[in-house]
């Protein structure tokens, strides 16, 4: 590997995610809220994870500890596995993806930059400089595309991760104190209340970001489709979401794989099941 490979922008992303972490984590655990009265007990408060720690309860702070590694290795899993990249492909393999719920008159398309036949859904990614199946988004923080293979744990990252916030928030919140003279408390609670506020940042767009995502699996599209139906030519030409099954089924087949029928086949059952009644009618 080059030196210069080690600057990389995935690689300064991911190092500077779990240093952030593992920087959060260890002022919540470390940070203390002022000295100590001589004589026992504490008149000022603690963070509950040092109070855990002092009174030997140590289930709390550990289940902390793995829901924060539990977080990150989801984190990593995300950013450094293939979203689904579109291989080169024979043209006939690529054709039996153009679903019969399109009409015929939209022409397979074929990538301008990688030159591959995209699967219907499939987008080309600029900064990936790939064509990704299902595709979603590019993620920054991540320096990956969200798409077919890693959205299903992209979704289990953001509910994690707000879990892990929520807590954290809560345990920064418990440690402040407020009614001290500036100069002391700025040297008290000054990290922790910059924790608190970046904590609380970082809670409001993980929030923000799980609830479009569940709605987005919900109705079975992405947030290319939703945001872009009106320039993509298989929505463009058909009312409504084609691909929406009702929420049971679009939620098993998002997290689960099933049914285990991909959903070119699915709107494809459901138009023949309509030319059939329509006929028998």
């Amino acid at each position: 590997m080059a030196p210069w490979a080690l600057l990389s922008p995935g690689v300064l992303v991911r190092t500077g995610h779990t240093v952030l972490t593992w920087g959060i984590t260890l002022v919540l655990f470390l940070h203390d809220t002022g000295e100590p009265d001589p004589a026992p007990p504490r008149t000022h408060p603690i963070s509950p994870l040092r109070q855990w720690e002092e009174q030997g309860e140590l289930l709390l702070p550990l289940t902390f500890l793995l829901l924060v590694l539990g977080s990150l290795l989801l984190y990593l899993a995300v950013s450094l596995m293939d979203p689904g990249y579109v291989n080169v492909q024979p043209q006939e393999e690529a054709k039996q993806e153009q679903t019969a719920m399109v009409p015929q008159v939209i022409p397979l398309r074929r990538c301008r930059y990688c030159m591959v036949l995209q699967p219907l859904r499939a987008r080309h990614c600029s900064e990936c400089r790939r064509c990704v199946r299902r595709y979603d988004h590019h993620c920054p923080w991540m320096e990956n595309c969200v798409g077919e293979r890693n959205h299903p744990l992209f979704v289990a990252y953001l509910a994690l991760q707000l879990l892990v916030l929520l807590w954290g928030l809560y345990l920064a919140w418990s440690g402040l104190r407020f009614f001290q003279p500036w100069g002391l408390w700025l040297r008290s609670s000054g990290l922790l209340f910059a924790t608190f506020l970046l904590l609380s940042l970082f809670s409001i767009v993980a929030g923000l970001l799980l609830a479009s995502h569940l709605y987005l699996v919900a109705s079975n599209t992405t947030t290319w489709e939703f945001m872009s139906s009106h320039r993509i030519a298989y929505l463009r030409q058909r009312p409504g979401n084609p691909f929406d099954r009702g929420l049971t089924r679009n939620l098993a087949h998002f997290f689960c794989q099933w049914p285990a029928a991909s959903w070119e086949a699915l709107g494809a059952e459901e138009e023949e099941e309509e030319e059939g009644s329509s006929q028998a009618v």
